[in-house]
């Protein structure tokens, strides 16, 4: 369904504004506490300081804006990614940026014996961008320079290192494992308004990145002799794109640990609706990524309740088989 006409793009874009922000509304109003409409509306506008009230606003509606923020940086993330691989499966587990965050968060718990929500965040985030800043250098090894499959290579080799490493520290420290189990199967349950002030400056200068980004995406895509025989610094052009994806993936998987599926489905349903111009993908991918988190999160807490399921559960649950369906077809990004 190519959405031809700028007003046709535009209407769906503003369509999915509000689905968005009804999304927010129905995660503040939907759990195992039983709320309703009017009570939310009340403990907004007429707060009385009972526990209803209380969850409202300081449990449910901090998840719900921390699930859209972090939909959107990974769609994103993944957009970017995918372009700069061509590699319709790229995404922040491809980059290795999952694996670096969880690997350093693990060595907190298991040799500092940190165990604070808040600390995890700056913790993540230098996981996430060391891990970044590894692949892309590794990425740039060699006479070529870095290239796709060079990058993607990289990103895979390290996911795969990180990824044993972490293994290997809670195979020999349990208590470590019980205090990281649910931060590494993503979740936005618990985290609090602070823990995103702290990385929101990071998410807005990524987000106003790679909307400026965005022209100079949809020519790198046209082939990197078309972008230089333009006059495009390729290299920067490179660079740049790999910076913001460190800050919205880095910013996101800080927050809510490694939710996986967002930055590879989205972007695909982006270009399904928009086509292939990344100026519109972007905010699209930003938009559709928060709306699928917050759905997911919300299905989270009625599938085992009372207890809840990690919500990367189920971004997996739903993300998996369009992953195979992907990998099968060999879709590509333009």
């Amino acid at each position: 369904m190519l959405l031809k006409s700028g007003v046709a793009k535009i209407l769906v874009l503003f369509i999915s504004v509000l689905l968005l922000l009804f999304g927010i509304c129905a995660s503040i109003v939907y759990g195992y506490t039983n709320t309703s409409w009017q009570m939310a509306y009340e403990a907004f506008t007429a707060f009385n300081g009972s526990n209803e009230h209380l969850i409202l606003q300081t449990v449910r509606l901090p998840r719900a804006v921390i699930a859209a923020v972090v939909g959107a940086c990974l769609a994103i993330a993944g957009a970017l990614m995918q372009a700069l691989t061509k590699n319709p499966l790229a995404s922040p587990s491809v980059f290795g940026i999952n694996a670096g965050s969880g690997f350093f968060v693990v060595v907190a718990v298991a040799a500092f014996q940190i165990s604070s929500l808040h600390a995890f965040t700056w913790i993540a985030f230098f996981g996430a961008a060391t891990a970044a800043f590894t692949v892309y250098f590794v990425g740039s090894i060699g006479r070529e320079g870095l290239t796709p499959v060079k990058l993607t290579l990289a990103g895979a080799a390290m996911a795969a290192l990180f990824s044993s490493l972490t293994q290997g520290f809670l195979a020999v420290n349990e208590a470590a494992l019980e205090q990281v189990l649910f931060w590494l199967s993503g979740s936005v349950q618990g985290r609090k308004m602070e823990m995103l002030y702290a990385v929101l400056p990071y998410v807005t200068v990524g987000i106003i990145g790679s909307l400026i980004l965005a022209p100079k995406i949809n020519v790198l895509t046209m082939g990197e002799d078309i972008a230089k025989g333009l006059g495009q610094k390729t290299g920067t052009v490179k660079l740049v794109t790999a910076l913001v994806i460190i800050l919205l993936a880095g910013s996101a998987v800080s927050i809510a640990g490694p939710i996986g599926f967002i930055g590879i489905v989205i972007p695909h349903f982006a270009r399904y609706l928009v086509g292939t111009d990344h100026r519109w993908i972007l905010p699209y991918s930003a938009l559709l990524g928060g709306i699928l988190l917050i759905a997911a999160d919300i299905g989270a807490r009625y599938i085992i309740m009372p207890k809840e399921v990690p919500v990367g559960v189920m971004t997996a649950f739903i993300g998996t088989p369009f992953f195979i369906y992907i990998a099968r077809r060999g879709f590509g990004t333009s």
